[in-house]
């Protein structure tokens, strides 16, 4: 006779059939949207400064000179035209040709200031400036420096945490509203034996989703492997424990699918913006940083590139695998104690 652990674990595993559209949502879609994101943000040459230079006296001599540099695309329009491209963001700055020559940029946009330098450089150069030091730039295109490769660890995360919380978070809850749980009221079945199979049936699902993102960003963008792969599947289990453990917790007193979804939500929506998946955590503040970095999923995040991109060790990525442990450990026991079977 089996074990009861043995059979939620089959479950765990037999369920999805029953949702198809969980093959989607758990395999494709994250290798579509890094397919979408590596297309957007491939590696290639800038696009030129856009630049609006204000009719009038000078504007031609100006609009020729900013024409010899191949960085700058410059348009000529009227007071009116330019402050409405400007204000809407079709050109990066503005020029009022006169004496002195006037810029008109947000310094809060990067591409501004940016724009603001090329132009200023291109404007002086046409009138005559030179360098007193000669400089040679060399252009450096390493793999391992590109978007995608910074992304595809954030997109690995980040599918992580969404099998944890919604694959076990949603099932329990709906099980419970579909009056399921209650019925194991009946039974010897124990809650520890109840979510552990949770668990590890969420840990069969857990390779096949990194194989196909891995596979996929390397055979479509050359994304590649840096560390040791056993040392990237010990970092992988951590975090799928840790958030499968948060997902436990947060499903052990929810009675709807409403209510499951909004804690989903509310966990979800800030380590989505906080822990770097689509850009560096180091844009926020310096007083965020020691809260960002206990999140469970920036310590994964952080841990994922570290290997992949760096071929960091076991031991430099321990600080990481601390926070997913307790994080994991913590929702789990929490959820062994609020757990309801109605």
């Amino acid at each position: 006779m089996s074990s009861p652990l043995f059979e939620l674990w089959r479950y765990r595993l037999l369920e999805p059939l029953r949702w198809p559209e969980t093959i989607f949502w758990t395999f494709l879609f994250p290798a579509l949207l890094a397919l979408a994101l590596g297309i957007a943000f491939r590696q290639q040459q800038p696009d030129p400064a856009a630049v609006a230079v204000v009719a009038g006296p000078g504007a031609a001599e100006l609009e020729q000179a900013l024409r010899r540099d191949p960085t700058v695309k410059v348009t000529v329009l009227d007071a009116a035209a330019a402050d409405r491209a400007l204000r809407l963001g079709k050109v990066a700055i503005q020029v009022v040709p006169g004496t002195p020559l006037r810029y008109r940029f947000d310094p809060t946009r990067p591409e501004s200031s940016l724009a603001h330098l090329t132009v200023d450089t291109a404007v002086q150069r046409g009138r005559g400036r030179t360098d007193p030091v000669a400089t040679v730039a060399d252009q450096v295109t390493a793999r391992g420096a590109r978007y995608i490769d910074f992304l595809v660890p954030g997109l690995l995360g980040f599918n992580l945490m969404g099998g944890g919380l919604w694959g076990l978070g949603w099932a329990i809850t709906d099980a419970r509203t579909h009056r399921l749980l209650k019925r194991f009221l009946a039974t010897p079945m124990r809650r520890r034996d109840y979510l552990l199979g949770h668990m590890l049936g969420r840990l069969v699902f857990v390779p096949l989703e990194v194989v196909t993102l891995l596979v996929f960003s390397w055979l479509i963008f050359g994304v590649g492997l840096s560390g040791s792969p056993l040392t990237l599947a010990v970092v992988i289990i951590v975090g799928a424990l840790s958030f499968a453990g948060l997902g436990t917790l947060l499903a052990s007193r929810a009675q709807t699918l409403e209510t499951m979804s909004g804690l989903i939500n509310l966990c979800t929506m800030p380590m989505m913006l906080l822990s770097g998946v689509f850009f560096s955590t180091s844009r926020f503040p310096d007083f965020m940083q020691p809260f960002i970095r206990l999140l469970p999923l920036t310590a994964l995040n952080d841990a994922l590139r570290a290997i992949m991109g760096d071929g960091a060790s076991l031991l430099a990525v321990a600080p990481q695998l601390l926070v997913l442990a307790g994080w994991g450990l913590l929702s789990f026991v929490l959820a062994l104690r609020l757990f309801r079977w109605t």
